[in-house]
């Protein structure tokens, strides 16, 4: 898992390791560390020529100091000074080594840059707010224009100009093919857009751990989701294997029904019991013949008929007319856990009160317009602070929110906010909200915390569209288009990837 902490948390630590050690011996562990991962970036580090785009701050005497160690194997390094000092004893290192300095106004900084083999971005560390300003932004930009010409791009400890606690970039960024972090993760990089300028990311251990508080941001890896899911033993049945009940579906909708029904089948639902319209009922009997149907008539008292269930799943495809809303009320009712997807949030957006004051466990799925209705707020600044608005979420409506996209954000409660790191383009396709919320919803029905389903759902989620669009080593010849029902056929293999990795 990696666990990621708020600045404030690692300013902190920094402090408290730096009064135990001789002074400079952090930043010397986070140089080493930065030199040993650039060398072997490198095809060789003698000769080669890397640009040091330095900063005044420590992130730049990082960066000098790293530069030096390069330059003492025979690489040509160059720093460019960015602020108005330079950390003296960073610039120091680097002239002994051989290094040079110059300035952004100085000529041949563009082409030196163009001809690099390596830039390392050093202008702002993690306490960087807003865009970049002049001349870091023309910098920014100058190391943007050499990557595209084939010259790797290296942030130090985090892209200049993501906001290391959001992933926020408001204005001029660096894009990075490598961000190398120290002493633990930022929440910035695993939180998109800041995660999609960090490129690769490594972390470095500095020594902080010992130091650092609970996490603010986690993202599972698969031995911790594999560590999650159940597994049927020989006393098994399909009662004890979870059953989800589904209100989903409706005579427009047809497929969202048997989408949601899928994704909780293949996740390991022991049984399904679904409430839904005559049409999406054909639809689903064609598709899942093992569900349990209950078709709906027109008072919407149907939920309480179905049968024992562990968890419920409300929304995919079911409409927002009386109904629907009288069968998402009946569903709040239970004391069982409960996701609420689509429609439901539709719903829930006119009536924040139906949620109010409930005890038993409740996850909401939306997307970042459904979030920014369920907010009264903006999908587009939704989208660029992605964490703040899940959280807010939250607290608003007292459920546990999974907030779908780009990067996928889940914040449950008073623990860490958890983030994906297995998704991709790929699932920006109609119903593969619908699969994730059925997968989901099995996890819940299976006994997890609402926590652990979401993460673990949406990490299994993205696995599945990633082994469907053929970007899995099982599929050499490329990736290519997939609909939300390849999602479901792959689920298996993704979670075999997960639990039996080779």
């Amino acid at each position: 898992m990696r666990n990621a902490h708020a600045v404030a948390d690692v300013r902190a630590a920094e402090q408290a390791l730096m009064a135990a050690l001789p002074p400079g011996t952090l930043m010397q562990r986070a140089a080493a560390g930065l030199a040993a991962v650039c060398a072997g970036l490198l095809p060789r580090v003698y000769g080669a020529r890397v640009v040091v785009l330095a900063g005044s701050g420590d992130n730049g005497g990082d960066a000098l100091f790293a530069g030096a160690r390069l330059a003492r194997r025979g690489a040509q390094v160059v720093a460019v000074a960015a602020g108005t000092r330079l950390h003296e004893g960073g610039a120091a290192a680097l002239r002994a080594a051989g290094g040079l300095i110059t300035g952004p106004g100085e000529r041949g900084v563009e082409a030196t840059m163009h001809a690099a083999d390596l830039v390392l971005d050093g202008l702002l560390g993690i306490g960087g707010r807003g865009g970049l300003r002049e001349p870091q932004a023309t910098l920014a930009t100058l190391a943007e224009a050499a990557r595209g010409g084939g010259t790797c791009v290296v942030a130090v400890d985090l892209p200049s100009g993501v906001d290391a606690d959001t992933g926020e970039v408001t204005g001029a960024a660096v894009s990075a093919d490598v961000t190398v972090t120290f002493g633990t993760w930022k929440t910035g990089l695993l939180i998109d857009p800041g995660a999609a300028h960090a490129g690769l990311a490594h972390l470095v251990d500095i020594g902080l751990a010992p130091h650092l508080p609970a996490a603010a941001a986690a993202a599972y890896g698969a031995a911790d989701v594999a560590a999650l899911l159940p597994r049927p033993g020989r006393e098994s049945d399909k009662y004890r294997r979870g059953v989800l009940g589904i209100v989903a579906g409706s005579d427009r909708f047809t497929g969202a029904a048997a989408l949601a029904v899928g994704g909780a089948l293949r996740g390991g639902a022991g049984m399904v019991r679904l409430v839904t319209t005559p049409a999406a009922a054909a639809v689903v009997r064609q598709h899942w013949p093992e569900a349990v149907i209950t078709v709906t008539g027109d008072d919407g008292g149907e939920v309480g008929a179905v049968g024992r269930v562990q968890a419920w799943l409300a929304g995919p495809g079911m409409g927002t007319d009386e109904p629907a809303r009288s069968r998402l009320v009946a569903v709040l009712a239970t004391d069982l856990p409960v996701l609420v997807d689509a429609d439901g949030l539709t719903l829930l957006a006119r009536e924040p009160e139906l949620v109010a004051g409930r005890r038993a466990p409740t996850l909401l799925t939306p997307h970042a317009g459904e979030l920014a209705r369920l907010l009264r707020g903006d999908p587009a600044v939704v989208t660029a602070r992605r964490a703040e608005h899940a959280q807010a979420a939250a607290a608003a409506y007292g459920c546990s929110v999974l907030l779908k996209g780009s990067t996928t954000v889940i914040a449950a409660g008073e623990g860490p906010l958890y983030v994906n790191p297995t998704g991709t383009g790929w699932l920006a396709t109609a119903g593969t909200g619908d699969v994730l919320a059925g997968l989901a919803g099995a996890l819940l029905a299976q006994g997890l915390d609402v926590g652990e389903a979401a993460a673990a759902a949406a990490y299994l989620h993205g696995i599945s569209a990633r082994y469907a669009a053929g970007g899995a080593s099982a599929h050499p010849g490329g990736e290519a288009p997939i609909g939300a029902g390849d999602v479901i056929a792959a689920l298996p293999d993704a979670i075999r990837a997960v639990t039996s990795p080779a």
